[in-house]
């Protein structure tokens, strides 16, 4: 049996799914709630185990002009890097910041980074976004989203 990209590439979600599954088999149960916070974990995991099972069987014919599509470019791979850094920037100073200021300014540099020019739609999408989710969030859910250094 050859050993194609698409079958290499099931192993490892199938592993990364075994490794998921055991982690979420590890949260804690909660005795009082009808829907317990593994659920959704659980659901995930096993939904990425059965689809990199039915990946490792599907057919694939890996063609000349597949290889081809495989090869990305330079340019792609840096600007690939540029979002990673900046999700990485993002995590790293989410509490000191605050969920408003850290997703208004990730969306704005971000969007403009990947070649959106118009700057006037791309802060009020990113203000309206950021303060809609907050609010979302903190208000109508009860789920705390961090406030960093505005008072709210």
């Amino acid at each position: 049996m050859k050993l194609t990209v698409n079958k290499s590439i099931s192993i490892v979600l199938m592993l990364v799914s075994v490794l998921y599954l055991m982690m979420a088999f590890l949260l804690p149960e909660y005795p009082f709630v009808p829907v317990d916070a593994d659920l959704i974990p659980k659901i995930l995991g096993f939904c990425l185990l059965i689809l990199s099972v039915c990946f490792f069987f599907s057919k694939d014919i890996d063609t000349e002009d597949q290889k081809a599509k495989r090869v990305i470019p330079k340019k792609e791979v840096l600007m690939l890097l540029a979002v990673m850094g900046l999700v990485l920037i993002y995590i790293t100073f989410l509490e000191v910041a605050g969920f408003v200021l850290m997703t208004t300014a990730f969306i704005i540099v971000c969007s403009r980074l990947l070649g959106y020019k118009k700057w006037v739609p791309n802060i009020i999408t990113a203000v309206v976004f950021s303060g809609g989710a907050y609010s979302l969030f903190n208000y109508a859910l009860s789920i705390r989203l961090p406030a960093g250094i505005l008072p709210f």
